[in-house]
């Protein structure tokens, strides 16, 4: 751990306070931490109070306990995301199959795997991603737990998975394309478009992961995806009209609201 003087830590906290970062004190602390000398310390309060979100600058995010490489240009794991994980391991099988769809930096696949593996046996991880930086980001991740392939979607995944998925993670963009130029600086700026916006109400791309869901879940495997609080609705009617049984849990301490659809036990594989 590097060391700086007080009087660097406060002239830190108050730059980034001056840019406006809402907790300069415990960003700092984390530069400091990170900075190997006051050269490179510099250089990271500098791409800080320009914008560049803590996650890019620290080039990792805390996500359920774990540190998740996070490059520049890959989308930053939310903490309410958690949430959505600890839903998907109430729900995996001993020895799961698990997908990663949209998987950005890993994060889901990597927190998932790791806490079933422990109690439920090895778990077969795949995950794929459009974004190559994203793709690049999550091998580094996933390492030996699992695949990662690039592609859209469902598209590159290997065929012998379908009818085979316990559990199907997808954390698609679901930001309306309107509401895209609202996001804060860090989200709309650093962060690709394709992992914010989710076309018209927000859940274009959630309607493309639940038409081809059934085909590659199996019997009683479940679908969980995100959705904002007013999208709760309309996302359950997506889910159904995929043919899948959905339901609502929300965690109200991280403002999170998943919607999860699980295959029925006779549901035909198509």
């Amino acid at each position: 751990m590097s060391v700086h003087p007080v009087s660097s830590f406060s002239t830190t906290a108050s730059t980034l306070r001056r840019a406006g970062c809402v907790f300069a004190e415990d960003e700092a602390r984390l530069l400091h931490e990170a900075a190997a000398s006051p050269a490179a310390l510099a250089r990271l309060v500098a791409e800080r109070a320009a914008g560049l979100p803590l996650e890019h600058v620290l080039g990792w995010a805390e996500f359920r306990g774990r540190r998740i490489a996070v490059d520049t240009g890959v989308f930053v794991p939310r903490r309410r995301t958690e949430f959505l994980v600890a839903q998907a391991a109430a729900l995996a099988p001993r020895r799961a199959v698990v997908v990663d769809l949209c998987c950005g930096s890993g994060a889901l696949g990597v927190a998932l795997a790791t806490e079933a593996s422990a109690t439920l046996g090895p778990v077969e991880l795949h995950a794929c991603d459009v974004e190559p930086a994203a793709v690049r980001c999550a091998r580094r991740n996933i390492g030996g737990l699992g695949q990662v392939y690039e592609g859209d979607l469902f598209a590159p995944l290997p065929a012998g998975l379908r009818g085979r998925v316990d559990v199907l993670l997808a954390n698609v963009p679901y930001v309306p394309t309107a509401d895209v130029e609202l996001l804060p600086a860090e989200a709309r700026v650093h962060e690709p478009r394709v992992a914010l916006d989710g076309g018209g109400d927000g859940l274009d791309v959630m309607r493309r992961v639940a038409a081809e869901a059934p085909g590659w879940l199996a019997p009683c495997g479940s679908l969980l995806v995100e959705a904002g609080e007013r999208q709760r609705d309309a996302a359950v009617r997506v889910l159904r009209d995929a043919g899948l049984v959905p339901r609502v849990v929300v965690c109200e301490e991280l403002y999170a609201t998943v919607v999860i659809g699980t295959s029925p036990a006779d549901h035909p594989n198509r």
